[in-house]
């Protein structure tokens, strides 16, 4: 992927193609909760690199975080898609870049809830989640601007850069992308 790809915007508004599938879908051994061979164990290659550094380090300073879902298929995404807000239309879920990754930890039975961003787990995450090149997508009073319910759970690469960058403006990526499109008038 070209850096473009890990900045862009993929939203309700911003889909990516049906038949959209990232070039280099690695499977990086990071511990997830599934056994075995899983789409949802890949991730774009340096995504996977990135959240395998963030995952040592974070087992380092004692925080037990586990992989719940990478990769996700358009077909995929489809079959789960019920209309429930924390379930993105298929096409429009960033999981389907391979950028995205879902974590959770022992503490909350490595559910996907909001419980997660009170453990010293999620609290790391978003300490530490922009030290990677990854942003919590969908942060607490952004609910307006993202479109998508609070998830502090779901962390999405997009470089070291622009991870700091967000991370010390507040800003979400939609804000982001339309202070590039208000500059480049």
């Amino acid at each position: 992927m070209d850096t473009q790809q890990y900045i862009r915007l993929i939203n309700k508004t911003h889909p990516l193609p049906k038949e959209f599938v990232p070039s280099c879908l690695v499977d990086a051994g990071l511990p997830f909760d599934i056994p075995g061979q899983s789409e949802k164990r890949l991730l774009e290659a340096s995504a996977a690199k990135a959240a395998l550094s963030l995952i040592k380090a974070s087992r380092l300073e004692g925080i037990n975080l586990y992989c719940i879902s990478g990769y996700r298929s358009y077909h995929r995404q489809k079959q789960l898609y019920t209309g429930n807000p924390y379930v993105a239309p298929p096409g429009t879920s960033e999981h389907q870049s391979g950028l995205a990754l879902d974590l959770s930890c022992p503490s909350v039975k490595l559910q996907l809830t909001e419980a997660f961003s009170s453990t010293k787990e999620g609290k790391w995450l978003a300490r530490n989640a922009s030290l990677y090149g990854f942003i919590l997508r969908y942060p607490k009073n952004k609910e307006h601007i993202t479109g998508i319910p609070y998830e502090p759970w779901h962390i999405r690469y997009v470089t070291k850069p622009l991870s700091t960058y967000l991370s010390l403006t507040g800003m979400v990526l939609e804000e982001y992308h339309e202070l590039c499109n208000y500059c480049s008038i």
